[in-house]
């Protein structure tokens, strides 16, 4: 079989709409935090209520992420890609609809569900549409923006609509348009599988064939991709759900100001999700991942101790974050995509970001809900930092998967490796 040649013009298309894709997903899924003090009031919400909307989501992000990461395998790219915009779209109009705190977690699960389609099928295919040479820097990239979006801008763009909107439900509701936009250029642009180089260059079909889902968790890096991946959403979720309702109750900070230190975590994680993936191109996957939680660590520490001296916070929370998503970046794509055949690679990352949702999207927040109303809002930072803490031990047994490091072709490094822990069986094109 010979191989396509890969289409530079549509590796930079792919990865520019799938980074705006995911970016949507951020900024749909978290501007209700910089939003909940104002929603609080109107609806007679508190801070478990709070745990429980952003647990909602999680958990139905990560079954749907378990279930629609293989089934993109089989249905195609675009047509998941093109109906989850849509209708997670929808799903933000609706929650500037709701009258209440079921029908709010109704919207949520939905849009979890929407979202949760939408996050392994991008992954998958920006890694289809990616040089071997460019692949942790285009995830990085296309990953990078969620945080940007959702976490950066989106507290200050929530914060600033406030004060020219005639309530947070109008807010809601314009996130709608820019979803439908990006749907109509993804349903024009994107390519299948079999189209791109990176399905052709796999294992032979008659591999392909006898592959399952439940396969990925035979290889040792899925396995602790997972775990990693757990206490790292933990801390992310956590720190993106609670401290803008920390910095308000236990620092006594102003909303506009809120708005702004918490961003930090945003910029901080769009910067790490596009500096260290790409180091990892470089240096190795496993070093770049366990000196960056190692300093997110401290900085969380830092943050823990010190006072409402503005722009201290900023910083803190910006290298954490930098640190943490980071890795995330690493752990959720690209080592997962390294060390599973093509033919596996949405399902497995499907899998690591739906366990590792259901667990530090879905359960991490509610218990950090419970927390805060039980035991004071600030407690729930240390529950961040022992998701970090898991995260580190994780990693440090990870095995190394970046081609410059192994000395894969990109060929080799589509298929299975030593690197992912397990041999493929030998078939007409790896004997």
């Amino acid at each position: 079989m010979r191989p396509r040649e890969y289409d530079v013009r549509y590796e930079r298309s792919a990865v520019v709409l799938l980074s705006l894709g995911f970016g949507l997903v951020g900024l749909d899924r978290w501007i209700i935090s910089p939003l909940f003090p104002s929603m609080m009031k109107e609806l007679g919400l508190d801070y478990q209520d709070l745990g429980n909307i952003i647990g909602v989501l999680g958990l139905a992000w990560g079954c749907s992420s378990l279930l629609m990461g293989g089934l993109s395998d089989r249905l195609g790219r675009r047509r998941i890609l093109v109906g989850s915009i849509v209708f997670f779209s929808v799903c933000s109009l609706l929650t500037g609809l709701v009258g209440g705190l079921l029908s709010l977690l109704m919207v949520r699960v939905v849009m979890g569900v929407t979202e949760g389609a939408f996050t392994p099928t991008a992954v998958a295919a920006t890694a289809e549409a990616s040089r071997p040479e460019r692949r942790g820097l285009n995830m990085g990239m296309q990953q990078s923006t969620f945080a940007l979006f959702g976490i950066g801008l989106g507290p200050i763009i929530a914060t600033q609509l406030l004060r020219v909107l005639p309530s947070w439900h109008w807010v809601f509701g314009l996130m709608l348009v820019p979803g439908l936009v990006l749907a109509w250029f993804v349903f024009r642009t994107m390519r299948e599988p079999h189209q791109l180089p990176a399905f052709e260059s796999a294992v032979a079909p008659a591999a392909q064939d006898k592959t399952r889902w439940l396969d990925v968790f035979r290889y040792r890096n899925i396995r602790l991709a997972i775990l990693a991946l757990c206490g790292a959403m933990t801390c992310i979720f956590v720190l993106s759900a609670m401290v803008p309702s920390y910095l308000v109750d236990h620092q006594g900070i102003g909303t506009s100001q809120m708005g702004v230190i918490a961003s930090g975590i945003g910029f901080g994680a769009f910067a790490g999700q596009l500096v260290i993936p790409g180091l990892s191109d470089r240096f190795g996957r496993k070093p770049v991942v366990v000196v960056a939680l190692l300093m997110a660590m401290c900085m969380l520490v830092g943050f823990i101790l010190q006072g409402p001296v503005v722009p201290l916070p900023f910083l803190l929370l910006f290298f954490v974050a930098f640190g943490a998503n980071g890795c995330l970046a690493l752990l959720a794509g690209t080592v997962t995509v390294e060390s599973v055949p093509a033919g596996l690679m949405a399902a497995a990352a499907g899998t690591v970001m739906g366990v590792a949702e259901i667990f530090g999207g879905g359960v991490a927040p509610s218990v950090a809900g419970y927390l805060a109303q039980h035991h004071g809002i600030h407690t729930v930072l240390y529950l961040a930092l022992g998701g970090l803490l898991l995260c580190v031990v994780a990693a440090s047994f990870l095995q190394e998967t970046a081609p410059k490091k192994t000395g894969r072709t990109g060929d080799e490094d589509a298929a299975v490796t030593t690197a992912a822990g397990v041999r493929p069986e030998p078939g007409p094109a790896t004997r």
